[in-house]
């Protein structure tokens, strides 16, 4: 089932208290459009009275009238619904201004898709020993709905991995999920992420960075040349201690 959608228009009234004090009594009406199916034929108008926070008055596109639900509500319910051609007025607002709305939004921003931007990066790097973490980023999409997966040789991650998503501020949106693993020799880590912007799941390979020359993972080495140094420095270091010894 799809999720109920809302459109709603807010305006507020305050009645400050005869003391002066800086509290008041709120009362604000609310009118809301309510859907779910995306013909918009089950579009329902709602108009909605409220005191303090209390709803006691509401009219309902689906009931045709205003119903009261406090004394004050239902006085004044009976009062409005008299008044036909009002109530006609209101019954149009499922298609003059609920289904226009909503159609617009439809249009220009639930249908629109804009694909993320992927990074992967290496956060804290490892060894046979120790787990290396990697983490994987999408970038400026929307709308909000994505998926990110991790795969291992081609085989969908199990392990534990932290995911956080997050709002821009500008419509568009931003996710993190990192993958902590052991490093072996000939396997291929991949992140996978599906979005609306895609066609098909995009999968982004990672590409470990290449070892600098100043970092070894064994042993030092030492070539033939390395050695011939190493021998010639020795030799001369003990020709000249023998030669201050005599």
């Amino acid at each position: 089932m799809s999720l109920l959608k809302l459109w709603s228009v807010h305006h507020f009234l305050m009645l400050s208290v005869f003391t002066g004090a800086a509290n008041g009594y709120y009362t604000y009406h609310w009118a809301q459009c309510i859907y779910s199916s995306p013909d918009f034929s089950d579009m329902v108008f709602l108009d909605g009275y409220y005191f303090n926070k209390y709803l006691y008055m509401q009219f309902n596109s689906t009931v045709g009238e205003f119903v009261g639900f406090t004394e004050f509500g239902v006085r004044n319910a009976e009062i409005l619904n008299k008044d036909q051609a009002y109530i006609q007025q209101l019954k149009a607002e499922v298609d003059r201004f609920c289904k226009a709305n909503a159609a617009l939004y439809k249009k220009d921003i639930h249908d629109k898709a804009v694909a993320p931007a992927v990074k992967l990066s290496l956060v804290k790097k490892g060894d046979s020993r120790r787990p290396s973490l990697l983490m994987c980023s999408a970038y400026d999409f929307y709308p909000e709905q994505i998926k990110v997966s991790w795969l291992r040789n081609g085989t969908l991650v199990t392990d534990v991995t932290s995911t956080e998503k997050m709002p821009n501020g500008d419509w568009y949106y931003q996710i993190h999920t990192e993958l902590e693993y052991i490093p072996k020799a000939g396997e291929n880590i991949s992140c996978m992420v599906e979005h609306a912007g895609f066609s098909k799941p995009m999968i982004y390979d990672w590409n470990p960075p290449p070892v600098s020359e100043f970092e070894w993972s064994g042993p030092l080495l030492f070539t033939a040349g390395d050695a011939a140094l190493m021998l010639g420095i020795i030799i001369a270091a003990a020709g000249f201690i023998y030669y201050k010894s005599k």
